[in-house]
């Protein structure tokens, strides 16, 4: 080997010395929650508050740089404080866990005075065709609409297609026999709800024939999609 080429290789040595990142050097955009005012506690407060959907643990404690085991005992803290279990008053709101995550909602003591002023006139309501297609999905999901169809008795496309709009139900997968679109409520649906799961939906599902009572309704209707 040349000096030149002892050199050059040097050169790009240094280069790629430089271009790595210095361990020793901390990223620049840690920090700790715990200098920050009201330290963990209202750090974790303030991102439930802007959260427009649950939050599951992990990512919470993603956010907040902190292990899942400390956030998890910070959640089981904002929920005994905000119930008054701390020794202050009951607050108008709650957290809970809802669809495998956490958010902040309003106590339900106080869902009349709440509903009065959010409800009624501002949010457009699901009809009734809408809300039993509705149940029918959740209580015997996955179906087809056909299979929908042949519970109520009418087509129900269209309503199908508002209550996907809505994000309520989704398409979960196709009929392995006819190709026809499995459908499934989703965790919006759960969040609305109030739920975490569907076994702690009511008791509902001794009413609704079985899956297997409506075989080929599809092929009758010729639904694929």
């Amino acid at each position: 080997m040349t000096d030149d080429q002892a050199d050059q290789d040097v050169q790009v040595d240094d280069v790629q010395d430089a271009a790595a990142p210095d361990a020793s050097v901390p990223d620049e955009l840690a920090f700790d929650v715990e200098d920050l005012p009201g330290g963990a506690l209202a750090t974790l407060e303030a991102v439930l508050m802007v959260a427009d959907e649950p939050i599951p643990a992990v990512r919470l404690a993603s956010v907040l740089a902190l292990p899942v085991a400390d956030v998890e005992a910070l959640l089981a803290e904002l929920v005994a404080e905000y119930r008054g279990e701390r020794g202050g008053r009951p607050r108008g709101f709650e957290l809970r866990p809802v669809a495998d995550g956490w958010r902040i909602y309003s106590a339900p003591a106080y869902a009349d005075v709440v509903g009065r002023f959010v409800v009624d006139g501002q949010t457009a309501r699901l009809t009734q065709a809408a809300l039993e297609t509705l149940a029918v999905v959740a209580y015997r999901q996955p179906v087809t609409r056909g299979q929908v169809s042949a519970v109520r008795g009418v087509n129900v496309d269209g309503v199908v297609r508002t209550l996907t709009a809505r994000g309520l139900v989704a398409e979960v997968g196709t009929e392995p026999t006819t190709g026809a679109v499995l459908y499934g409520t989703t965790g919006y649906f759960l969040e609305r709800m109030g739920v975490s799961s569907l076994d702690e939906l009511p008791p509902l599902a001794p009413y609704l024939p079985d899956i297997d009572a409506l075989e080929g309704v599809d092929q009758a209707i010729g639904e694929t999609r």
